[in-house]
């Protein structure tokens, strides 16, 4: 049986700096920040996942929740032994996943989750300026189109949102994503400094 990893869950409406605040508590606090969209992105086509994943992606298919967490589970497997996470001296600080509520449940068997930061703003039209913005810095096209941004949010509310209710009350820790990202982290680590420390 293989030991369970220790992970901070990191949820959020797309644009309220998940993926920004999971790096800076990493470099803050030597964790491991892994987010869904990096590993993904980050497949070789040639790999056992790649081909996988691009089997479903190909067709325009939504990859089953099943292989999701496959192909995750594998990549964290690639990630100690090559030596750049360690299960027993880090946490894994984890952003986009999970996405579904078959995938919360599936996730229990690898992982035991201490806390979920839950990063919340009380306006869509501050994410989308976020996106917008984001798209020109990082040149992400997928964040230019303000319907798709819209979508995307709207996805987050009625399938993503949802599963925080997967999760015991008390180990979910709310913050106002509003705040200027460093704001936001002096929060958390007031908040979370005795479970990060």
């Amino acid at each position: 049986m293989h030991e369970k990893f220790r992970a901070i869950l990191i949820f959020g409406p797309p644009g309220s700096g998940k993926g920004t605040q999971g790096k800076f508590l990493s470099s803050a606090g030597n964790h491991y920040h892994l987010s869904s969209g990096d590993v993904f992105r980050g497949l070789s086509i040639t790999s056992p996942s790649g081909k996988l994943y691009h089997k479903y992606a190909d067709q325009g298919k939504l990859v089953p929740d099943e292989i999701t967490i496959e192909i995750w589970h594998h990549f964290v497997m690639g990630l100690i032994a090559t030596n750049r996470y360690f299960p027993s001296e880090q946490f894994l600080l984890l952003d986009g996943i999970p996405r579904t509520m078959r995938q919360a449940e599936i996730l229990e068997s690898y992982l035991t989750i201490k806390k979920i930061i839950l990063l919340e703003t009380g306006s869509s039209n501050i994410l989308i300026q976020r996106l917008k913005r984001r798209a020109v810095i990082e040149k992400r096209l997928d964040d230019r189109d303000e319907k798709v941004l819209k979508k995307r949010l709207d996805v987050y509310e009625k399938e993503t949102y949802p599963i925080l209710s997967h999760y015991p009350k008390e180990k979910i820790v709310r913050f106002d994503a509003s705040l200027p990202p460093l704001e936001v982290l002096r929060d958390i680590l007031i908040a979370l400094s005795q479970t990060l420390a």
